[in-house]
């Protein structure tokens, strides 16, 4: 795990250029404290920080040189070792113990197509000296970050947006659009689109390539939704071959040089994840970190992590509440990492979070993302549910759905009125004019709106749904905040749920997989992992997600100080429509909270950032 940085730019000569690269190294320091490396020749300079994990040893340092090959990497090749065993045969030979290594012999022998090989997390550039060419590719679902602009026919490349500011080509001007998306859906990015408009990410399951002055953009994987070549299994069988798929990543996400510790809240993902663990590893102790908050209305799950703790006694549990002072105290740190505007006050509690697991030895620490998002864990996942079970006909599924659902969360009459608008939304529109008109819903805060346009990719409402939520839609912003606050603190953060193997499978399963129609989420997993669950856990149907009090609490107290906003900062808004809900918030209207603290963390953002 490292950060990354480098460009292509005949305008500088070796020297000024280094220098350059120094200064965009430097504001990325935190993601490597174990070595820093600078590479030039011409006009191409690469460098990297490193934070060791795999092969600790000096000659794993980056930029690193294979034959004709310099690559600057990022992340983790999970299966570098199955993938070096392949290239040795085919006459491949290796001086690391290192994944670096296994990228550039895997290119020498596959090409661009080498990535089709690798399951991980990754952002890299590679240079090859023969061809003059610049080979930068990201892993399939975003885990790991990629950005760059193009400027006066340079190209420039690193791992967050602080790079870009030591650049004398970077343009600040703000992309308008992106701001608004973040205000009315939540999201960091959309696309390749960023919070400024020369700043470009690139995608995830997207490859780069700069050769002869041009630069090509492609995709080199994508999730076919039609293929439902799993269905006819039992469900007994579907079960056994995700414990196996899962079993597999876990073993290959636990491959690491240096201590290993687990994110674990007592839900069932991370609960999933440590229990497989204690059981795999019976021998090995594995440290575990969890935010609580104390106090009336307020979420802890500790009584569900120690289900897990006293299951397995080779987990270490460590505690941690935040002061009201250690929020305030911290809230710029946070901000300054996000890059972005904080979009809720969970990823306060994910930084101190990570923050706890550094403090304790840990610097790889495996975590939960991902399992909702095609797993159909989320809440919103019943509307498309319902409308695939309309549209087929299924008529005995929905109403069994729609009732346990309504029973399981204690609905009254107004909320099944919601669901089922909802659901004849979800019917009649596909995923591009759902967000839509969400986004319209925000109107009033907005001076204009540009719409949102995603391909359908099935004709199944589910699927479709959870292929954006992993590759358009909640995963992308998570998984930015999940590299940010973990890397702050030079944390390799590791989500096995994200193995593309486990993803290709869910999405050759039925609906009924996933969901049944008693209303049980993530039933799949749940099945799958109850061999190894605490009863407790297992039996858990309460989706809480990672909850904190910060939007009200922390806005009446610690951070009461970002409720004085400029307002001149907000011009691009409905300036009247943001000041009304900030002031009707300090006069006690709580019910806007969530946009009230959007609003007042967009003011401090673009107050740092311009």
């Amino acid at each position: 795990m490292c950060g990354i940085a480098g460009f292509i730019d005949s305008n500088y000569s070796r020297d000024t250029g280094l220098d350059l690269l120094e200064n965009m190294l430097a504001s990325i320091a935190h993601r490597g404290p174990d070595a820093r490396g600078k590479w030039n020749e011409g006009n191409v300079f690469l460098g990297q920080n490193r934070l060791s994990i795999i092969d600790l040893s000096k000659a794993s340092n980056q930029p690193f040189l294979y034959e004709d090959l310099v690559i600057s990497f990022n992340g983790e090749i999970y299966n570098y070792i199955e993938i070096k065993e392949e290239l040795t045969k085919k006459g491949h030979r290796f001086t690391t113990q290192g994944d670096t290594e296994v990228i550039c012999a895997a290119y020498k022998e596959y090409g661009e197509r080498c990535v089709e090989q690798f399951m991980g997390m990754w952002a890299f550039a590679l240079w090859d000296k023969t061809k003059k060419k610049l080979f930068c590719s990201r892993d399939r679902f975003g885990i790991k970050p990629f950005y760059y602009i193009e400027k006066n026919g340079g190209f420039y490349f690193g791992s967050e947006y602080k790079v870009f500011k030591q650049i004398p080509a970077f343009d600040k001007t703000l992309n308008i659009e992106q701001i608004q998306r973040g205000i009315a859906l939540n999201w960091v990015t959309y696309k390749d689109e960023t919070y400024f408009k020369q700043l470009q990410s690139l995608e995830p399951s997207h490859s780069l390539v700069i050769e002869n002055g041009q630069k090509k953009v492609y995709r080199y994987w994508d999730i076919d939704t039609q293929n439902k070549s799993n269905a006819h299994l039992s469900f007994q069988e579907k079960s056994e071959q995700f414990y196996h798929l899962f079993e597999r990543s876990i073993k290959q996400h636990s491959r690491s040089d240096v201590p290993t510790g687990a994110c674990l809240s007592g839900g069932l993902d991370s609960s999933s994840i440590v229990s497989l663990f204690a059981t795999l590893f019976p021998n090995q102790p594995i440290k575990t970190f969890s935010i609580f908050y104390d106090g009336k209305n307020e979420v802890d799950e500790r009584p569900f992590v120690r289900e897990v703790v006293d299951k397995y006694k080779t987990v270490e549990p460590f505690y941690f509440s935040p002061s009201e002072q250690q929020i305030e105290d911290s809230f710029n740190k946070v901000a300054y990492h996000a890059d972005v505007p904080l979009l809720g006050s969970t990823f306060i509690s994910q930084h101190f979070l990570m923050k706890l697991a550094r403090e304790k030895g840990v610097t790889v620490a495996i975590d939960g993302q991902g399992a909702d998002e095609y797993l159909g864990g989320y809440l919103h996942s019943f509307y498309r549910l319902l409308a695939s079970q309309a549209s087929s006909l299924q008529l005995g599924a929905f109403v069994s759905t729609f009732r346990h659902h309504l029973q399981r969360e204690k609905y009254g009459v107004g909320k099944a009125v919601e669901i089922l608008a909802k659901t004849g939304a979800s019917l009649f529109f596909d995923e591009s004019k759902i967000y839509n008109l969400e986004y319209n819903q925000k109107q009033a805060y907005f001076k204009s709106i540009e719409s949102v346009a995603f391909e359908k990719k099935s004709n199944n409402g589910l699927d479709d749904f959870l292929y954006q939520l992993l590759f358009n839609t909640t995963l992308q912003t998570l998984l930015h905040f999940e590299d940010r606050n973990s890397m702050t603190f030079s944390l390799e953060s590791r989500v096995p749920f994200l193995d593309h193997r486990l993803v290709e499978f869910a999405f050759t399963l039925n609906n009924n997989d996933k969901i049944n129609t008693r209303a049980e989420t993530k039933f799949l997993l749940r099945e799958s992992m109850k061999s190894v669950l605490p009863k407790a856990v297992y039996g858990r149907k309460d989706k809480k997600g990672f909850v904190t009090p910060g939007e009200v609490k922390w806005l009446d107290g610690p951070l009461k100080h970002l409720l004085e906003v400029d307002y001149s900062n907000l011009e691009f808004l409905n300036v009247d429509q943001a000041k009304k809900e900030i002031e009707a918030f300090k006069q006690g209207d709580k019910s806007n909270a969530k946009m009230v603290w959007k609003l007042v963390c967009l003011n401090h953002w673009v107050q740092t950032n311009q």
